[in-house]
């Protein structure tokens, strides 16, 4: 039973932690694609602010529980760093699907795919006991 226990709040912790990236990334970098949509070409900077803190709200309601369910202190599964490192990896991941999807003129190259497998290195040695 303890074992689904912690089954439970890893993916919890995970699914959250994706969910909140999703809307972290739309928030940072989906008002990059405004000057092609009609309507939002021509709307200012104070604007934009707004509308992307609005957005960033989204990400902090999956954020917190995540980090609470996930912390070690509050009966989760992960040390403090680890839920920093797991969150950038997800962050990054997230990013890259992003960039491929919305972006279309960006490309995946061989260099990104070596620094990711160097980021899961430093996952693997982060987690490691």
């Amino acid at each position: 039973m303890r074992q689904i226990l912690i089954l439970m709040k890893n993916l919890t912790t995970i699914g959250l932690l994706v969910m909140s990236n999703i809307f972290m990334t739309f928030a940072w970098y989906g008002h990059l694609k405004f000057k092609e949509m009609k309507g939002f070409d021509t709307i200012g900077l104070f604007l934009i602010v707004i509308i992307s803190w609005s957005i960033a709200l989204f990400e902090y309601m999956f954020q917190v529980p995540a980090n609470r369910i996930g912390y070690a202190g509050n009966g989760g599964p992960y040390s403090l760093v680890q839920l920093k490192v797991l969150q950038e990896v997800i962050t990054l991941l997230v990013f890259v699907v992003f960039s491929l999807l919305v972006f279309k003129n960006e490309t995946f190259r061989l260099n990104h795919l070596i620094g990711f497998v160097f980021l899961v290195m430093a996952v693997y040695f982060i987690f490691k006991k």
